[in-house]
């Protein structure tokens, strides 16, 4: 009984002694990552860097922890890297698309083909840049639904970056009956656009007759806004021609619909 309590004593001290420094490092680990979030604010580098840094440095010290503690309960720390080597093409073989995806936030950390808080569309998806991390980018919908790319989706597709611009123009068309007066429906769609606040005045805005529709004739309307600005301008001009076309009585034709009489 003395000699299996003499053997299993170590290998309890060993455990505890294991789990204390887990726990102890687990905790350095957090705060060893705000210290350098705090730097990263401090030093007033991309937002976009904040999270992929802190991803990576909270991964290497963890795998140093691993290390550490499997050092403390016995076990050789290099044989244990030498099986961790050998199986590291295994490994790799096994999570390609996780390499692929770590590779992809390197290239877009480097490209630079958006940053947070960047509107952004790809891969059938859209929302606001919020995060670049290791593996994935996160994505905010306008509806606040969070969706997580792949960063290697992300760098190896076609993206638009609605947001890498100042200005965007805002198209419209907009159609009037064949009977209103086509130089008052010009003039007033002119004055609509030209008197919004928000609207650029150069480039100057574009109204133009564009179709002869089977029941109505279409007018297009380009005006330019700040990006910041594009849905107020959207919004707003399209109130604004129904109420005018109301107050100068210009009529919108319905839309003709097919109606199937069955004999």
């Amino acid at each position: 009984m003395i000699n299996l309590f003499a053997i299993v004593l170590p290998i309890i001290k060993s455990i505890v002694f294991a789990i204390v420094v887990l726990v102890v490092g687990l905790l350095i680990i957090k705060w060893l990552t705000k210290i350098v979030e705090e730097i990263i604010d401090k030093k007033g580098l991309d937002a976009t860097l904040k999270p992929f840094i802190k991803s990576i440095v909270s991964a290497v010290l963890k795998a140093m922890l691993i290390v550490a503690v499997i050092g403390i309960l016995g076990i050789e720390t290099t044989s244990f890297v030498a099986i961790f080597g050998a199986a590291g093409l295994a490994v790799g073989l096994a999570f390609q698309g996780s390499l692929s995806n770590f590779a992809g936030g390197v290239l877009i950390l480097v490209t630079k083909p958006f940053k947070v808080g960047d509107y952004i569309e790809s891969n059938g998806y859209s929302g606001t840049v919020e995060a670049v991390r290791i593996l994935y980018t996160d994505l905010v919908t306008v509806d606040n639904k969070v969706i997580r790319i792949p960063n290697g989706n992300l760098s190896n597709a076609s993206l638009v970056n609605y947001s890498e611009k100042d200005t965007r123009r805002v198209d419209f068309q907009f159609s009037a009956a064949y009977e209103a007066d086509y130089n008052k429906v010009i003039r007033v769609l002119k004055e609509i656009v030209t008197s919004h606040p928000k609207t650029l005045k150069e480039p100057e805005p574009f109204v133009r007759m564009s179709e002869h529709g089977d029941s109505a004739i279409v007018y297009t309307v380009r005006v330019w806004a700040n990006s910041a600005d594009y849905w107020t301008v959207h919004f707003d001009v399209i109130e604004k021609v129904k109420q005018r076309f109301d107050e100068e009585g210009l009529s919108i034709p319905y839309p003709q619909m097919d109606v199937h009489v069955k004999e």
